[in-house]
């Protein structure tokens, strides 16, 4: 069972957004499993680094749409990518430092990393955005 779920709630209306969002989720659904069982360390990291090249590639996406159909909010939600971004590294440091994994710790900053930006930034863009074909 993964850690964090797809929901509609999640979805700002534009494809190709949305399906990188849902990768995302499964990304770090794999993460979150490869941590939490007796994967070697390298792996894991290895595992996170190519979670944090496809959120970079996935912001990048999204910051293209935004600037694309001049929402806004750009500057507001580029830097939230940027405080994500420095999180994830965070969360990658604090693996990388610890002998262990505290497997409750590392769900909980999982999920608020990914649900708070959803609920926030990503809930603007689609009220501003989803409305709009591609």
């Amino acid at each position: 069972m993964g850690l964090l779920h797809w929901e509609s709630r999640y979805s700002v209306g534009i494809a190709a957004v949305d399906h990188e969002h849902r990768e995302l989720v499964e990304l770090i659904n794999r993460l979150y499993d490869k941590a939490t069982t007796q994967g070697s360390k390298d792996a894991v990291l290895d595992f996170f680094g190519d979670l944090f090249k496809a959120i970079s590639a996935h912001f990048a996406l999204e910051e293209r749409f935004m600037r694309e159909r001049g929402y806004d909010q750009l500057v507001q939600h580029k830097n939230d990518h940027e405080r994500l971004l420095d999180e994830i590294r965070d969360i990658m440091e604090d693996f990388d430092a610890g002998a262990g994994i505290d497997e409750q710790l590392l769900a909980q900053r999982l999920d608020a990393w990914f649900s708070r930006h959803f609920e926030t930034h990503d809930a603007r863009l689609h009220s501003a955005l989803g409305s709009h074909p591609e």
